[in-house]
Protein backbone atom coordinates (compact mmCIF):
# COMPACT_ATOMS: atom_id res chain seq x y z
CA UNK A 1 0.00 0.00 0.00
CA UNK A 2 1.29 3.45 -0.88
CA UNK A 3 1.80 6.21 1.64
CA UNK A 4 -0.79 8.90 2.31
CA UNK A 5 -1.01 11.62 -0.36
CA UNK A 6 0.84 14.89 0.17
CA UNK A 7 -1.41 17.58 1.56
CA UNK A 8 -1.33 21.34 1.68
CA UNK A 9 -4.43 22.43 3.52
CA UNK A 10 -5.43 25.83 4.83
CA UNK A 11 -4.20 26.88 8.29
CA UNK A 12 -6.45 26.63 11.37
CA UNK A 13 -9.20 29.20 11.50
CA UNK A 14 -8.43 32.34 13.53
CA UNK A 15 -10.18 32.72 16.87
CA UNK A 16 -12.95 34.95 15.51
CA UNK A 17 -13.96 32.08 13.22
CA UNK A 18 -14.00 29.49 16.00
CA UNK A 19 -17.55 28.27 15.40
CA UNK A 20 -18.96 25.20 13.64
CA UNK A 21 -17.49 24.88 10.15
CA UNK A 22 -18.71 22.74 7.27
CA UNK A 23 -15.93 21.35 5.09
CA UNK A 24 -16.99 20.45 1.55
CA UNK A 25 -14.84 18.85 -1.15
CA UNK A 26 -15.49 18.15 -4.82
CA UNK A 27 -13.32 15.80 -6.86
CA UNK A 28 -13.50 14.38 -10.38
CA UNK A 29 -11.73 11.03 -9.90
CA UNK A 30 -11.45 10.08 -13.60
CA UNK A 31 -13.10 6.70 -12.95
CA UNK A 32 -10.25 5.59 -10.67
CA UNK A 33 -7.88 4.88 -13.56
CA UNK A 34 -5.12 7.00 -15.12
CA UNK A 35 -3.19 6.54 -18.35
CA UNK A 36 -4.13 4.95 -21.67
CA UNK A 37 -3.96 1.46 -23.14
CA UNK A 38 -1.51 -0.98 -21.56
CA UNK A 39 0.11 1.92 -19.66
CA UNK A 40 -3.04 2.67 -17.67
CA UNK A 41 -2.82 2.21 -13.93
CA UNK A 42 -5.33 1.69 -11.15
CA UNK A 43 -5.50 4.66 -8.75
CA UNK A 44 -8.68 3.87 -6.83
CA UNK A 45 -6.78 2.64 -3.75
CA UNK A 46 -4.73 5.84 -3.59
CA UNK A 47 -7.92 7.82 -4.12
CA UNK A 48 -9.47 6.12 -1.08
CA UNK A 49 -6.52 7.34 1.00
CA UNK A 50 -6.84 10.79 -0.57
CA UNK A 51 -10.56 11.12 0.19
CA UNK A 52 -9.92 10.15 3.80
CA UNK A 53 -7.10 12.71 4.00
CA UNK A 54 -9.38 15.52 2.78
CA UNK A 55 -11.27 15.22 6.10
CA UNK A 56 -14.36 16.79 4.52
CA UNK A 57 -17.83 16.52 6.00
CA UNK A 58 -19.26 16.24 2.48
CA UNK A 59 -17.41 14.88 -0.55
CA UNK A 60 -18.92 15.40 -4.02
CA UNK A 61 -17.48 13.05 -6.64
CA UNK A 62 -17.74 12.88 -10.41
CA UNK A 63 -16.79 10.13 -12.91
CA UNK A 64 -17.42 7.43 -10.32
CA UNK A 65 -17.80 3.88 -11.61
CA UNK A 66 -20.50 1.62 -10.30
CA UNK A 67 -19.01 -1.19 -12.36
CA UNK A 68 -16.80 -1.79 -15.37
CA UNK A 69 -16.42 -5.35 -16.54
CA UNK A 70 -13.38 -4.73 -18.78
CA UNK A 71 -11.35 -2.97 -16.08
CA UNK A 72 -12.37 -5.56 -13.48
CA UNK A 73 -10.86 -8.25 -15.71
CA UNK A 74 -7.74 -6.20 -16.51
CA UNK A 75 -6.75 -5.09 -12.98
CA UNK A 76 -5.97 -7.76 -10.41
CA UNK A 77 -6.92 -5.54 -7.46
CA UNK A 78 -10.10 -4.02 -8.88
CA UNK A 79 -12.38 -3.45 -5.84
CA UNK A 80 -15.36 -5.75 -5.34
CA UNK A 81 -17.43 -2.78 -4.12
CA UNK A 82 -18.81 -0.01 -6.34
CA UNK A 83 -16.36 2.90 -6.25
CA UNK A 84 -18.57 5.21 -4.16
CA UNK A 85 -18.82 2.61 -1.38
CA UNK A 86 -15.12 1.75 -1.68
CA UNK A 87 -14.08 5.41 -1.34
CA UNK A 88 -16.35 6.21 1.61
CA UNK A 89 -14.34 6.60 4.84
CA UNK A 90 -15.56 4.73 7.90
CA UNK A 91 -18.75 6.25 9.26
CA UNK A 92 -19.75 8.01 6.02
CA UNK A 93 -22.88 7.36 4.00
CA UNK A 94 -22.44 6.95 0.24
CA UNK A 95 -25.04 7.96 -2.36
CA UNK A 96 -24.48 7.20 -6.05
CA UNK A 97 -26.47 7.88 -9.24
CA UNK A 98 -25.64 6.78 -12.78
CA UNK A 99 -25.14 9.40 -15.48
CA UNK A 100 -23.74 7.23 -18.29
CA UNK A 101 -24.31 3.61 -19.31
CA UNK A 102 -21.73 1.96 -21.58
CA UNK A 103 -21.16 -1.53 -23.01
CA UNK A 104 -18.80 -2.30 -20.12
CA UNK A 105 -20.70 -0.76 -17.22
CA UNK A 106 -21.83 2.59 -15.88
CA UNK A 107 -20.54 5.69 -14.10
CA UNK A 108 -21.94 8.85 -12.56
CA UNK A 109 -21.91 11.21 -9.58
CA UNK A 110 -21.63 10.32 -5.91
CA UNK A 111 -21.80 11.99 -2.53
CA UNK A 112 -20.10 10.86 0.69
CA UNK A 113 -21.41 12.38 3.92
CA UNK A 114 -20.61 12.38 7.62
CA UNK A 115 -24.13 13.68 8.19
CA UNK A 116 -27.30 11.56 7.91
CA UNK A 117 -28.87 11.28 4.47
CA UNK A 118 -32.60 12.05 4.45
CA UNK A 119 -33.39 11.65 0.74
CA UNK A 120 -31.80 11.76 -2.70
CA UNK A 121 -32.80 12.24 -6.32
CA UNK A 122 -31.13 12.10 -9.74
CA UNK A 123 -31.95 14.29 -12.75
CA UNK A 124 -30.85 13.49 -16.29
CA UNK A 125 -29.58 16.70 -17.90
CA UNK A 126 -28.13 15.10 -21.04
CA UNK A 127 -28.26 17.68 -23.81
CA UNK A 128 -27.39 15.48 -26.80
CA UNK A 129 -26.72 11.81 -27.49
CA UNK A 130 -22.92 12.06 -27.35
CA UNK A 131 -22.73 13.12 -23.67
CA UNK A 132 -24.70 11.54 -20.83
CA UNK A 133 -24.83 13.99 -17.91
CA UNK A 134 -26.75 14.27 -14.67
CA UNK A 135 -27.09 16.03 -11.34
CA UNK A 136 -27.40 14.28 -7.98
CA UNK A 137 -29.50 15.97 -5.30
CA UNK A 138 -29.00 14.75 -1.72
CA UNK A 139 -30.81 16.10 1.34
CA UNK A 140 -28.85 15.89 4.60
CA UNK A 141 -29.60 16.61 8.24
CA UNK A 142 -26.82 18.88 9.53
CA UNK A 143 -27.03 20.02 13.16
CA UNK A 144 -30.73 19.08 13.10
CA UNK A 145 -31.37 21.33 10.08
CA UNK A 146 -32.06 20.23 6.50
CA UNK A 147 -29.29 20.96 4.01
CA UNK A 148 -29.38 20.25 0.28
CA UNK A 149 -26.31 19.27 -1.73
CA UNK A 150 -26.31 19.06 -5.52
CA UNK A 151 -23.45 17.30 -7.32
CA UNK A 152 -23.06 18.35 -10.95
CA UNK A 153 -21.08 17.28 -13.99
CA UNK A 154 -21.80 19.55 -16.94
CA UNK A 155 -21.05 18.98 -20.62
CA UNK A 156 -18.11 19.96 -22.80
CA UNK A 157 -20.04 22.15 -25.27
CA UNK A 158 -20.69 25.77 -24.15
CA UNK A 159 -24.28 25.86 -25.44
CA UNK A 160 -25.01 22.60 -23.61
CA UNK A 161 -23.60 24.01 -20.37
CA UNK A 162 -25.84 27.07 -20.61
CA UNK A 163 -28.92 24.89 -21.06
CA UNK A 164 -27.81 22.57 -18.25
CA UNK A 165 -27.28 25.58 -15.97
CA UNK A 166 -30.84 26.71 -16.69
CA UNK A 167 -32.11 23.19 -15.96
CA UNK A 168 -30.28 23.31 -12.64
CA UNK A 169 -31.76 26.72 -11.78
CA UNK A 170 -35.30 25.53 -12.56
CA UNK A 171 -34.80 22.41 -10.47
CA UNK A 172 -33.55 24.42 -7.48
CA UNK A 173 -36.46 26.88 -7.74
CA UNK A 174 -38.95 24.01 -7.96
CA UNK A 175 -37.58 21.52 -5.44
CA UNK A 176 -35.57 23.36 -2.76
CA UNK A 177 -37.22 25.78 -0.31
CA UNK A 178 -35.51 29.20 -0.47
CA UNK A 179 -35.00 29.30 3.31
CA UNK A 180 -33.00 26.04 3.40
CA UNK A 181 -29.23 25.80 3.06
CA UNK A 182 -27.88 24.66 -0.29
CA UNK A 183 -24.49 23.60 -1.65
CA UNK A 184 -23.87 23.09 -5.38
CA UNK A 185 -20.53 21.53 -6.26
CA UNK A 186 -18.85 19.60 -9.03
CA UNK A 187 -17.15 19.68 -12.40
CA UNK A 188 -18.73 22.51 -14.41
CA UNK A 189 -16.32 22.07 -17.35
CA UNK A 190 -16.40 25.87 -17.60
CA UNK A 191 -13.24 27.65 -18.74
CA UNK A 192 -14.89 31.06 -18.73
CA UNK A 193 -17.38 32.82 -16.48
CA UNK A 194 -20.74 32.23 -18.23
CA UNK A 195 -22.01 29.57 -15.80
CA UNK A 196 -20.73 31.55 -12.83
CA UNK A 197 -22.62 34.68 -13.90
CA UNK A 198 -25.87 32.74 -14.35
CA UNK A 199 -25.71 30.95 -10.99
CA UNK A 200 -24.71 34.09 -9.11
CA UNK A 201 -28.12 35.59 -9.91
CA UNK A 202 -29.78 32.99 -7.65
CA UNK A 203 -28.08 34.04 -4.38
CA UNK A 204 -25.54 31.23 -4.81
CA UNK A 205 -22.16 32.45 -3.62
CA UNK A 206 -18.98 30.93 -5.03
CA UNK A 207 -16.59 29.91 -2.25
CA UNK A 208 -13.83 32.06 -3.82
CA UNK A 209 -12.76 33.54 -7.11
CA UNK A 210 -9.77 31.33 -7.97
CA UNK A 211 -8.43 27.91 -7.06
CA UNK A 212 -7.05 26.20 -10.16
CA UNK A 213 -7.89 22.50 -10.50
CA UNK A 214 -7.25 21.44 -14.12
CA UNK A 215 -5.15 19.84 -15.47
CA UNK A 216 -3.78 18.43 -12.25
CA UNK A 217 -0.13 18.36 -13.38
CA UNK A 218 -0.06 22.06 -14.23
CA UNK A 219 -3.43 23.62 -13.40
CA UNK A 220 -4.43 26.60 -15.51
CA UNK A 221 -8.23 26.57 -15.07
CA UNK A 222 -10.84 26.14 -12.36
CA UNK A 223 -13.28 23.69 -13.91
CA UNK A 224 -14.45 22.62 -10.46
CA UNK A 225 -16.45 24.98 -8.25
CA UNK A 226 -18.35 25.03 -4.96
CA UNK A 227 -21.34 27.35 -4.47
CA UNK A 228 -23.50 27.83 -1.40
CA UNK A 229 -26.70 29.55 -0.31
CA UNK A 230 -27.32 30.31 3.35
CA UNK A 231 -23.68 29.57 4.29
CA UNK A 232 -20.80 32.01 4.64
CA UNK A 233 -17.59 31.00 2.80
CA UNK A 234 -14.44 30.95 4.92
CA UNK A 235 -11.75 29.42 2.71
CA UNK A 236 -11.09 27.61 -0.56
CA UNK A 237 -8.06 25.64 -1.70
CA UNK A 238 -6.86 22.91 -4.04
CA UNK A 239 -4.04 20.69 -2.75
CA UNK A 240 -1.09 20.27 -5.09
CA UNK A 241 1.81 17.87 -5.33
CA UNK A 242 3.10 14.96 -7.34
CA UNK A 243 0.84 12.38 -5.75
CA UNK A 244 -2.29 14.50 -6.38
CA UNK A 245 -1.41 15.00 -10.04
CA UNK A 246 -0.90 11.25 -10.39
CA UNK A 247 -4.34 10.17 -9.17
CA UNK A 248 -6.64 12.10 -11.52
CA UNK A 249 -6.60 14.72 -14.25
CA UNK A 250 -8.39 17.05 -11.79
CA UNK A 251 -7.25 18.29 -8.38
CA UNK A 252 -9.74 18.15 -5.53
CA UNK A 253 -11.28 21.43 -4.38
CA UNK A 254 -12.02 22.02 -0.67
CA UNK A 255 -14.17 24.82 0.77
CA UNK A 256 -15.03 25.70 4.34
CA UNK A 257 -18.24 27.48 5.38
CA UNK A 258 -19.44 28.90 8.67
CA UNK A 259 -22.50 27.10 10.04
Amino acid sequence: MKSNPETSFSPPLPQEHAQPVLRVATYNIHKGVQGLGPARRLEIHNLALAVDTLDADIVCLQEVRRLNRREARYFTHWPDLPQADFLAPEGYEAVYATNAVTRQGEHGNALLSRWPVIAHNHIDISDHRFEQRGILHVQLLVHARPMHVIVVHFGLIPASRRRQTEQLRRYIAREIPPNQQLVVAGDFNEWGAATHRILSTDALRCAAHKALTYPSRLPIAQLDRIYARGLQPVSLMAPRGKIWSRMSDHLPLIAEFKL
